[in-house]
């Protein structure tokens, strides 16, 4: 899954007729999700997000700026808050599967039809400025939509895309600025007073702008300038304010974390806490302000289970709820993650891996073309991964297997990874066979029609084949995993290493088979030759090495039958 984040800002808050016309362009469009709309009325100013894969967040983005251009008129606008255009500023954000140089081009792609297509002077900023001046945003509106007739004749200040003069229609739409940013996290902890002044004087002592230094009278220390010292706060990327909120009867710590690869939410929670004993307060929980991308939720739940000492590669739900309660995130509000990681309100359903094992098994024997063989190799390759993780958890801790302490403790989190991707693939295969089948119901009786549909069909059989070769490509990542459980694994697991190894025999098996009855429905030569050469080498690389496996967990287990002693794997691989 590629996830980008668009938050545009329109210059719009008073007329919900308008809102709404802009919001449903992003709503119409495929593959993007419409998360929040947030007007405002004194500043006239309306706060979209939206969450889209990443080559429908370009789409989304220009049909909404599109409209705004038609329905608001710059020229009559009024609010309290900084503004240069129609749509003032639209920001992408990298949610997953996606980097901060994606976003970057993103917004170039998005600037430059913005600029060409709709005649609107664009401004890049922040990662995907021009120049160094232009990364601040206030930079860029200093003037705002007033000054801008000045700006557009200043040559420094010419835009990146579109005019560079104010016409008749850059008076209507005014100018646009456009850029990439890391994600924002708004996060609150939770104390156990009513003093804003304690809540504060936290907030001072971890945020990065930190506070204002004192001498011992009490007095500014101040440089030879005469300006005032600052000392910098304990956490980085950390924006933060104490206030009281008189619906809790507490005091928070309100927190704007700007780039939580650097700080993420449990770093900041913890730090809260441990400034907070230090005055005698108590931490009583945190607030989520908004949506967190599942990333930091999984960090969160990873940190504090190996706190505690504990293995984690178990399943992404237990991580989840693990950062839920150790960061009190149920303290003041319901906190349902559903609805509250962006990754889960976007999530393509799925309905075959979501079934009882019952239910799967019943559907897949009947008439019912989905699940099939692509479906059940994508599962059998989830099995392989969930009992290489099994292995590794029972060995973790374990006495007697203190030299495979750190390498189970790497294998256990990275076979539950691998589950999680094999799942997906279950239903992601059988949606690509219904593809195939949609396309196969195109009508063909024009000259356009038949190439429409062979088009859409080729697309479609491709994407059939590239399923079920990424299932046969990940069993190569399963491997190292297997080979290590089988040979330091705890003993009493050794039949289902051997059990994982042929799981995965069969799937790598299974998915070449989906691949090579796709490949006849390509004209391509050149792809369908890669394609099967690639297939047929993973597929070999694989069964040797499940087979070197297999013959081990044999031999070892038949040790006993030949009076020998099973010996503990730990101990032979010093």
């Amino acid at each position: 899954m590629r996830l980008v984040e668009c938050v545009p800002n329109f210059s719009e808050g008073r007329n919900t007729g308008v809102i709404d016309a802009i919001t449903t362009t992003i709503t119409g469009t495929d593959g993007a999700h419409l998360l929040d709309v947030d007007p405002g009325k004194d500043t006239n100013r309306t706060v979209v997000t939206f969450v889209a894969e990443y080559d429908a967040a370009v789409e989304a983005a220009f049909r909404a700026i599109s409209r705004a251009s038609e329905l608001i008129d710059m020229s009559k606008h009024t609010g309290a808050h900084p503004r240069m255009g129609a749509t003032d500023v639209c920001p992408f954000i990298p949610v997953a599967g996606v980097t901060m140089q994606d976003c970057a081009e993103l917004a170039r792609r998005l600037g430059r039809r913005v600029g060409d297509e709709l005649g609107i002077p664009v401004y890049l900023y922040e990662e995907a400025a021009t120049s160094p001046e232009r990364r601040n945003l206030a930079n860029i509106r200093s003037g705002e939509y007033e000054g801008l007739p000045e700006k557009l004749r200043d040559p420094h200040w010419k835009p990146d895309f579109g005019p560079a003069e104010f016409s008749s229609r850059t008076a209507r739409t005014g100018a646009t600025v456009i850029g990439a940013r890391k994600f924002l996290i708004a996060y609150n902890v939770n104390l156990n007073t009513r003093s804003k002044k304690i809540a504060h004087d936290i907030a001072m002592t971890i945020r990065e702008a930190g506070r204002s230094k004192r001498d011992d009278e009490g007095k500014f220390v101040r440089d030879h300038k005469g300006e005032v010292v600052k000392e910098t706060g304990t956490l980085k990327a950390c924006k933060a304010v104490g206030w009281y909120i008189d619906e809790y009867k507490r005091a928070q710590i309100s927190i704007n974390l700007t780039d939580f690869d650097v700080t993420p939410p449990h770093v900041a929670f913890d730090e809260v806490v441990r400034q907070a004993e230090k005055i005698g307060v108590r931490v009583t929980g945190s607030e989520l302000v908004g949506l967190i991308p599942l990333e930091a939720m999984l960090r969160a739940g990873r940190h504090y289970l190996e706190k505690a000492g504990v293995s984690t590669g178990v399943p992404e739900e237990v991580l989840v709820e693990t950062a839920i309660q150790s960061l009190g995130l149920r303290d003041v509000a319901p906190f349902d993650p559903k609805q509250k990681i962006i990754e889960y309100r976007v999530a393509t359903p799925t309905p075959l891996a979501d079934m009882t094992v019952r239910s799967f098994v019943d559907i897949t024997s009947t008439d019912s073309p989905v699940p099939g063989g692509g479906s059940v190799s994508a599962l059998m390759a989830s099995m392989s991964s969930a009992l290489a993780s099994m292995v590794a958890n029972l060995t973790v801790d374990k006495k007697g297997y203190k030299t495979a302490q750190a390498e189970m403790k790497r294998v256990a989190p990275k076979a539950q990874e691998l589950k999680a991707v094999f799942l997906r693939a279950v239903d992601e295969d059988s949606r690509a066979f219904d593809a195939v089948m949609a396309a196969m119901r195109l009508p063909d009786k024009t000259d356009e029609e038949r190439r429409f549909r062979e088009g859409t069909m080729d697309k479609a059989t491709k994407g059939a084949i590239e399923v079920p070769l990424g299932v046969l490509e990940r069993c190569l990542d399963v491997l190292p995993l297997l080979e290590s459980v089988a040979v330091k694994g705890n003993v009493n697991s050794l039949s289902d290493a051997g059990v994982a190894a042929l799981a995965l025999r069969s799937a790598a098996g299974g998915a070449f088979l989906n691949v090579l009855i796709n490949l006849p429905g390509i004209t391509d030569a050149a792809y369908v030759g890669e394609r099967s050469r690639r297939a047929r080498s993973v597929l070999d690389e694989v069964q040797r090495r499940c087979d070197q496996v297999t013959v081990g967990v044999i031999s070892r287990l038949e040790e006993p039958l030949r009076g020998e002693k099973l010996t503990k794997p730990a101990k032979s691989a010093k």
